[in-house]
């Protein structure tokens, strides 16, 4: 029995905890500006590339403004793959709404600071901190996304 208590430990722990290697090539990345475009609706197509125990990652591909944002939990890490949009971080969220458990959604951001993000860029959002991608009419934008929980 001990020998068993021992082995479903071990089972269990590995595959809770496993953080898997995973690799996207610079291309397979690029082509996501593709695939995803045929997979908007509201400005936005989405694909989970995976869980990691301490984040997840995503891909994202947007063709128009959405809401702001801001997340008590989480840091928001982007890595443009193409494309370009205004983001907008700090301030306050104009009509805030919860929407889940420390996940805010809003019109837009009042205050704060615009940074110009263009294929090649990289951004870090810390948790608590509003932020708001603002894309031109005619413009997209896609990028990676690491969501980090904040331990």
């Amino acid at each position: 029995m001990k020998k068993f208590l021992i082995f479903s430990i071990i089972i269990f722990t590995s595959s809770t905890f496993a953080n898997p290697y995973k690799h996207w090539s610079k291309k397979k990345m690029h082509e996501y500006s593709h695939s995803l475009a045929s997979k908007v609706e509201n400005h936005l197509a989405i694909e989970q590339l995976g869980e990691f125990g301490s984040h997840f990652a995503l891909v994202a591909h947007r063709t128009g403004t959405g809401t702001s944002e801001l997340h008590d939990d989480y840091t928001d890490f982007y890595v443009v793959q193409a494309g370009e949009a205004t983001l907008h971080t700090g301030g306050k969220i104009v009509d805030p709404k919860e929407v889940g458990s420390g996940e805010i959604r809003g019109a837009s951001i009042k205050g704060g600071k615009t940074t110009l993000l263009k294929s090649g860029d990289t951004v870090n959002i810390p948790p608590k901190t509003p932020h708001h991608i603002v894309i031109e009419p005619g413009k997209s934008i896609t990028y990676m996304i690491l969501k980090i929980r904040r331990k």
